[in-house]
């Protein structure tokens, strides 16, 4: 996630939390018996958040009920589409490449992980790699995901993808380590019948 939507997120999320906190804090004080000062919404313990007059006042109306459920709906859309970006940026978006003369420069951490898997699905008897990196863009982490022949020894495989994928890409992108964590499953074959 890039620095400033990083901030944007968590301001936002800390607003958020501090008034939920405030609002639910205030009525859960004043519930349980804490005087209110005279301009706050609730009077005393007994006090409702709305009256009967003002849970009446737009029954009339026929455009209220459509307000309110379009409102709800637009809030729950907007929160739906921010989870979905913070859960969407856990990818690491750029890696940063020591370029050997004192400068730096930006390398898509999507083209590294996709390098990375296709040379891991070279590897004898792998069916299928995924891969993506998280972490920090000076420090990432690989997280690979390997689909195996059933004839394939796990222990040879990790070997080899260890030294093999993992070790040239941690040399191309020239970084100090490359941290991964790997997940072997095996492709599922139907038993056949011999007759």
């Amino acid at each position: 996630m890039r620095p400033v939507l990083r901030i944007v997120n968590r301001v936002l999320t800390g607003v958020i939390g501090l008034v939920l906190l405030v609002g639910g804090g205030s009525v859960l004080a004043v519930g349980l018996g804490a005087r209110p000062p005279s301009w706050w919404i609730h009077r005393g313990r007994h006090d409702v958040l709305l009256t009967t007059a003002e849970r009446t006042r737009w029954r009339e109306t026929g455009w209220w009920w459509p307000a309110v459920l379009a409102g709800l709906a637009v809030l729950f859309l907007l929160a739906l589409w921010w989870l979905a970006a913070v859960l969407r940026r856990r990818r690491l978006a750029e890696v940063l490449v020591d370029t050997g003369d004192g400068e730096t420069a930006l390398l898509r951490g999507r083209a590294l992980a996709d390098v990375l898997a296709a040379d891991a699905e070279q590897l004898d008897g792998v069916t299928r790699a995924q891969t993506r990196l998280t972490g920090r863009c000076d420090a990432p982490a690989a997280h690979v995901r390997l689909l195996l022949e059933p004839y394939v020894d796990p222990r040879t495989t990790l070997n080899a993808l260890t030294t093999e994928s993992l070790t040239r890409a941690r040399d191309s992108a020239n970084l100090q380590s490359l941290p991964a964590e790997v997940r072997l499953s095996s492709v599922k074959y139907r038993a056949e019948r011999v007759s």
